[in-house]
């Protein structure tokens, strides 16, 4: 995890040292799997960062609680992010209660066009299984159109670091 979050029932920031960032992507033998643990979903330029790396397959664990966000905000974020990427993404929730949170389920799969194509019951524990076909990645418009477009040369006038 590079970001770490502190909020209401969430005291990340006591347990956890953030991460370098330096390793993103991981090449397997089933394709390339980018990892963005919980709180790094938030951060559109994280998961841009995953597409350039070339993942194909985006991983997110997450704690998602039952009224954390707007409902179908984790679904919209993976949606967008997959399609503007042009990646698969499996975001995994845990389900249950713990002191002051109850964690909501409902992990799912989202295709690189950015639709839902898998998920599973809020509140249950469950195991998700789906194929994916990775040819889709490159027939995706992230790879088409989105990221070859890109003028990077302009993009340092925009952000001060």
């Amino acid at each position: 995890m590079v970001h770490i979050m502190e909020g209401p029932c969430f005291h990340e920031q006591g347990y956890y040292t953030p991460g370098a960032g330096d390793t993103l992507v991981y090449d397997t033998a089933v394709g390339k799997i980018g990892v963005a643990i919980c709180y790094d979903r938030h951060y559109p330029e994280y998961m841009r960062a995953l597409a350039l790396q070339g993942a194909e397959l985006v991983i997110v664990p997450q704690a998602g609680a039952v009224g954390e966000w707007p409902p179908g905000l984790f679904e919209a974020e993976m949606r967008v992010a997959g399609f503007q990427n042009g990646y698969f993404t499996a975001l995994c929730n845990r389900v249950g209660k713990e002191d002051c949170v109850e964690f909501e389920g409902k992990s799912f799969i989202t295709a690189p066009d950015g639709k839902i194509i898998a998920q599973a019951p809020a509140g249950k524990d469950a195991i998700l299984i789906h194929e994916i076909n990775l040819d889709q990645v490159k027939n995706s418009h992230a790879q088409n159109h989105f990221l070859k477009d890109r003028r990077k040369e302009v993009y340092p006038s925009w952000f001060s670091f």
